[in-house]
């Protein structure tokens, strides 16, 4: 599976974010991408740093998006992931959106939803797992990647490959908070033997990267921070090395799977 994941300045202006979006999957489709990814809240922007609120998006802009993406995946035999607000049921979620070719769109909805995202989102209860091409895959939102517990969820269910969207930056550099994110990343993919791909936001400054980590937690590719642009992974489930069976063989004696 040739994977993408494309970092860009998401801005408040919905009809600005979706035409990066829709570029960018046509730029993948070219380069023969099954899967694209893009940031947490890409197609309203986060707020407050964006839009004051959840309730300043245009509901009916935001569904009108979406039947695009759908589209633009039908036609292009693509699938994409992307991060918006979605108002459902009287409330607002932090949405990932998976749009697959020729199928019923799916989502997962942020569930460690904490400081400004209390304000803003109602936390889903779904666990976002989705199978792609015959790859299962697992997703998650920003937050989420400090919890080992939400990707334990994955691991239980075997998957593949682990994505987060991130919506992660500041207004002036901060390596350090970049470094521990990153830390955080390889930790999850290390200690469940999973790849994850990780896609963020870059303006102002990124803290948290956009990259590919495989299941022992070498980055493998990642992209400069603070510029807009497109990772390409060529994604191939790999049998495991000496290290990676020993952390899967206790892992699964700890977690009741087979005897000590």
């Amino acid at each position: 599976m040739r994977l993408a994941a494309y970092q860009f300045a998401v801005c408040g202006k919905l009809e600005h974010n979706l035409e990066i979006v829709k570029k960018a999957v046509i730029q993948a489709a070219e380069n023969r991408v099954d899967l694209i990814v893009f940031p947490e809240c890409a197609l309203t922007g986060y707020p407050p740093r964006d839009i004051a609120g959840s309730d300043s998006i245009n509901v009916n802009g935001v569904s009108e998006a979406i039947q695009e993406l759908q589209k633009l995946a039908d036609e292009l035999d693509i699938h994409i992931i992307v991060g918006t607000i979605d108002y459902d049921d009287s409330k607002y979620y932090n949405r990932a959106y998976l749009f697959s070719p020729n199928q019923v769109k799916r989502w997962y909805d942020k569930r460690a939803i904490y400081g400004w995202d209390e304000d803003n989102f109602a936390p889903g209860d779904e666990n976002g797992l989705y199978e792609i091409d015959g790859i299962k895959t697992g997703v998650r939102i920003c937050f989420e990647v400090r919890f080992p517990e939400y990707f334990r969820e994955l691991y239980r269910a075997n998957t593949d490959l682990d994505i987060v969207l991130f919506y992660d930056v500041a207004d002036k550099e901060n390596e350090s908070r970049y470094q521990m994110i990153q830390g955080h990343l390889i930790t999850r993919a290390v200690e469940n033997v999973t790849p994850v791909l990780s896609v963020n936001a870059i303006c102002p400054k990124q803290t948290a990267p956009t990259c590919f980590i495989n299941a022992s937690g070498a980055i493998c590719a990642e992209l400069e921070k603070n510029n807009e642009g497109m990772l390409v992974y060529d994604f191939e489930k790999q049998e495991l090395n000496f290290g990676e069976l020993g952390r899967k063989r206790y892992s699964d004696q700890l977690l009741g799977f087979t005897k000590f």
